[in-house]
This record gives C-alpha cells, sequence and structure tokens, in this order.
C-alpha cells in the first residue's frame, strides 16, 4: 500500500503562482512513477504531469511551458510548481503513484483545492 498526501492548494489571481506538494509513505520502494491529475467540477480526471523513475516526466499539452513538476526520491516527494495560473486551471488536484510492474496509476492521495479567479 501507498499513502499519498497533497498540500498547497488555495486562492490566486490570474496569472499568479502556487505550489503543491505530494509526500508518499508506505511501499515507497515499489514506487515507478509519481505524478498530479486534476479534476474540475463536470469534467473528466486528466493528467497533469507525470515523473517516471526510469524514463523522466511528461506533460499535458495544456500546462506545458507553465507547470514544472519535480520529484526527490531520498525525500519520497513529489512536487508541481504553477505559474502564469489561469482561470482554466481551477480543480482538484490529486496527487498519484505507480507501481513498478503496473500499467496504470492505482494510487490517490485526497486531493486539494486551486481556485484561479479575481
Amino acid at each position: 500500500q501507498v499513502h499519498l498526501v497533497e498540500s498547497g492548494g488555495g486562492l490566486v489571481q490570474p496569472g499568479g503562482s502556487l505550489r503543491l506538494s505530494c509526500a508518499a509513505s508506505g511501499s515507497i520502494r515499489a514506487i515507478e512513477s509519481l505524478g498530479w491529475y486534476r479534476q474540475a467540477p463536470g469534467k473528466q480526471r486528466e493528467l497533469v504531469a507525470t515523473f517516471s523513475r526510469d524514463v523522466g516526466t511528461n506533460y499535458a499539452d495544456s500546462v506545458k511551458g507553465r507547470f514544472t513538476i519535480s520529484r526527490d526520491n531520498a525525500k519520497n516527494t513529489v512536487d508541481l510548481q504553477m505559474n502564469s495560473l489561469k482561470p482554466e486551471d481551477t480543480a482538484v488536484y490529486y496527487c498519484a503513484a505507480r507501481w513498478c510492474g503496473d500499467s496504470t496509476f492505482n494510487y490517490w492521495g485526497q486531493g486539494t483545492q486551486v481556485t484561479v479567479s479575481s
């Protein structure tokens, strides 16, 4: 089992910045990838960014150039630096983990709300 806890969400004006953090615990040696997903009201959950231990980073086209994912393997944490935020970035953001040998992300945090509004 892997346990994930997010923090850092809040209210920010358009053009502003936020940094989200996620701490992993449990069977952390089995984690191959850590990432961030988001879900806006009435919409499907979508991938934001992932960080694979083996192949590196991947970003959704909608956030590429504005968001940066970083991973500290020693501390078992993953962060998401969000710059130039837009109202359409408003969503609940979830930290996710994938075990070695798994094809999908199977472990999820509780989520943290990000609201971009003037």
